[in-house]
């Protein structure tokens, strides 16, 4: 049977080259593939029957291939030999190999399998270079394969990270490899430099055909640079790892491209994706992401902070229980996060208990003390938070000088605090600020707990740098599609209305309430001297509520039968 194949791929090798478009479309029920360079071709793979795969009339020119294979979810494995070595093959949802050819070689073959009980729909392309385009991964020391074109991708909660081995200088066919590590000349793989490339797949869009069609963009050099965003160039030097915040239930396509400055050219990796999320996760997967309790909470505080954004400065009690209920819940479940194991939804029940205490807390506070630059301060420390969020999540949140978390807390503080020094001579327009801004992004949060959007990690990015310890290290790109540009102008819209709202309304009015305590001091005095006054004549409280109890009690006390029950005196 070895004997046969040999010779249906011999046979193979010797008819014309297939012509046609970009792509191809083809089953694997053959039991052979054949591929072209350059050119993406789709199959099935099933778990019975491993496949061989040919790629037939190498140029001579070519000094080595990449041959890279891409699934959804489900794993692939790709091996130069029917016997799976660890060395010899690869197996994960994108995965290639380096062939490195020998001279006067034309024809290459592979063999292609899944262990998936369900069928797995695979793209692969194969992508030749030159003697002088540099070879990724082909210093590896830290993976299996000799030679690792590779991207290792891993993820949490937090951060997604990607791991990549270095590369190598090429060289051409029939001639030994350039060392890895004997000198750091200018002639060695120490003058190589790597571009990682982030891109992202449209919001909320998990189907296998949009991947596969958007992968396609990441696999060669020059589409990774018309399409992809540059994130960072690392030089030999650097560490080969790179960190990205974890956008759960996004699609995002990595890619590393290793170029030779020397010589002006590159080389792709093979690119890498995920979703931060399970598609066969039971609980919690990639297709219902957002948790009941997350949606109830989250609906909630909108509903609160939109009845803020509008009437905040007039019900001002109310405003108060809202910032204290943010002050308190957000300390709290950074707290017990970074000091419990509980589990999230018990997190999120006790954060809204603690929250409520602190909105009554402060109500209180300022019932009693009416110490209005008190309440002030807190209001304006969580206008400046959302300021200072905003601020790194748009301009300053990857500049290399604030993964340093001193720096990068002390810059956040200065800013969150400049915000109430700045208005602490206008009250007022600051608490209005606060109320519109503040109760309008409680919407956007809502909306993020039932369809995905980037506006959330405003706040979200702050709260992970809290919670995690390795954060500090990662890039926090995330995409601005059309969901984004909507639920944008729908914030500002909702603020702007509020704030002009507000303005108008109180415009002629006091700027804060009186004391409370004074005036429910001032009325008592007035009541007790006046006798003329109605209110004079109510019993006091304790007596009131004594009687309520006195009626209460009496409702379970038995009749007493009528008629006479003391015997007549004679």
């Amino acid at each position: 049977m070895g004997l046969l194949r040999l010779l249906v791929l011999a046979m193979l090798a010797s008819k014309p080259g297939v012509t046609g478009g970009a792509e191809a479309v083809g089953n694997a029920s053959e039991g052979l593939l054949e591929f072209s360079v350059g050119k993406f071709r789709y199959f099935e793979l099933n778990r019975p029957f491993p496949e061989d795969a040919i790629l037939r009339h190498i140029s001579s020119n070519v000094s080595f291939l990449i041959f890279q294979i891409h699934s959804q979810y489900q794993n692939t494995t790709i091996s130069f030999s029917k016997t799976l070595l660890p060395n010899t093959s690869g197996t994960g949802t994108d995965k290639g190999l380096v062939f490195i050819l020998r001279p006067e070689q034309s024809m290459c073959t592979l063999y292609l399998q899944t262990l998936d009980a369900e069928p797995v729909q695979n793209m692969a392309i194969p992508l030749s270079y030159s003697e002088r385009d540099p070879i990724p991964g082909g210093c590896n020391l830290e993976f299996d394969l000799d030679i690792d074109p590779n991207i290792y991708l891993e993820y949490n909660f937090f951060e997604t990270t990607i791991k990549f081995a270095p590369a190598n200088l090429g060289y051409a066919r029939g001639t030994n490899p350039p060392p890895c590590d004997i000198g750091m000349e200018r002639d060695s793989r120490w003058r190589l430099l790597y571009d990682v490339y982030q891109y992202f797949l449209p919001e909320n869009d998990l189907t296998e055909e949009g991947l596969l069609k958007h992968l396609q963009r990441m696999a060669e050099v020059p589409q990774v640079k018309a399409n992809a965003i540059k994130v960072v160039t690392l030089t030999a030097n650097d560490k080969t790892t790179v960190s990205f915040s974890s956008l759960r239930g996004q699609g995002v396509i990595y890619n590393v491209v290793v170029r030779d400055p020397f010589l002006n050219t590159s080389a792709a990796y093979v690119p890498a994706h995920t979703y931060a999320c399970s598609f066969a996760a039971v609980e919690g997967n990639c297709s219902s992401l957002g948790r009941v309790s997350t949606k109830v909470f989250f609906t909630l505080f909108a509903l609160l902070g939109l009845f803020i954004c509008f009437f905040g400065h007039r019900f001002w009690k109310t405003e108060l229980f809202f910032i204290g209920f943010i002050f308190m819940g957000l300390f709290f479940y950074i707290l017990i996060t970074r000091l419990t194991l509980i589990k999230y939804d018990v997190r999120l029940i006790l954060t809204a208990v603690a929250g409520s205490v602190g909105g009554i807390f402060l109500v209180a506070a300022w019932w009693r003390f009416g110490i209005l630059l008190l309440c002030m301060l807190c209001v304006g420390l969580v206008l400046g938070f959302l300021v200072s969020s905003v601020m790194f999540f748009a301009f300053l949140g990857n500049l290399k000088i604030f993964h340093d978390d001193g720096v990068f807390w002390v810059t956040f503080s200065c800013i969150a605090v400049l915000i109430p020094v700045v208005f602490m001579g206008c009250l007022r327009i600051l608490n209005i600020l606060t109320c519109g801004l503040i109760g309008s992004y409680s919407v956007v949060l809502a909306f993020d707990s039932y369809l995905y959007t980037s506006l959330s990690h405003i706040t979200l990015n702050v709260l992970k740098r809290a919670l995690n310890m390795d954060f500090h290290r990662a890039f926090t790109n995330v995409p601005f599609q059309t969901n984004d540009f909507i639920i944008l102008a729908v914030w500002g819209m909702l603020a702007v209305s509020g704030i002009t709202l507000q303005i108008r309304r109180e415009r002629g009015r006091p700027f804060f309430p009186p004391h409370p305590y004074k005036l429910w001091k001032r009325e008592r005095e007035r009541r007790v001297t006046n006798i003329l006054d109605p209110s004079y004549h109510i019993p006091p409280l304790r007596e009131r509520l004594y009687g309520r109890i006195a009626q209460i009690k009496e409702l379970f006390q038995k009749e007493q039968p009528a008629g006479e029950r003391t015997p007549l005196l004679l």
